[in-house]
């Protein structure tokens, strides 16, 4: 074997070595560093389903959500949620959003980005759709309100108005101001 082989084995033998020691110490540090990130103060869901009481101990409602994760505190965070009445509370209304927060108290959930509320047995016994980009919910109260514009669909009529409260339980909406309305008879 001649020296520039040697030399050039040597060579690859270092480069071979160097690159093993590298790959090994970043591989370390990556497991560190997600061990130290494991632990904290929340926790987050995929494909989440959470289910709420009323102050009966009965279902009131579930939550549907792709993700959910606890925020500083006890507040939660949702993405693209549904949120659904149990069938014994006889409150037909779906409500459906980009996002939304559910306070600590867990007596109001905001909903945000495209919010979608719908009764397939509204108003007049027709479909009725509620779309706004906020609505406060307080779901053991029955009640959902905005400031926000607001777009209300009664089978083919339409009406849009600036803020709203809606009686969930009584099937009564109330709209603030700025109310516009398209009737086809």
């Amino acid at each position: 074997m001649s020296a520039r082989k040697i030399i050039v084995f040597l060579l690859l033998l270092v480069a071979a070595a160097s690159s093993w020691y590298l790959v090994d110490s970043l591989s370390e540090s990556e497991v560190i560093e997600t061990q130290g990130n494991a632990v904290s103060d929340g926790y987050y869901l995929k494909s989440a389903r959470i289910l709420s009481t009323g102050n009966d101990g009965r279902l009131l409602y579930n939550i549907k959500a792709d993700y959910v994760e606890q925020l500083n505190g006890a507040d939660m965070f949702f993405q693209n949620v549904q949120i659904r009445y149990s069938p014994t509370a006889q409150v037909p209304w779906i409500f459906n959003a980009d996002t939304a927060t559910i306070s600590d108290d867990q007596q109001r959930i905001i909903l945000k980005g495209n919010v979608l509320a719908v009764n397939a047995r509204g108003f007049d016994r027709k479909n009725t759709e509620i779309r706004t980009q906020y609505l406060e919910f307080e779901p053991d109260i029955y009640r959902a309100h905005t400031q926000a514009q607001v777009q209300i669909r009664i089978g083919p009529r339409s009406i849009i108005a600036t803020g709203m409260l809606a009686l969930l339980q009584e099937n009564r909406l109330e709209l603030k101001s700025n109310v516009n309305g398209k009737f086809v008879p």
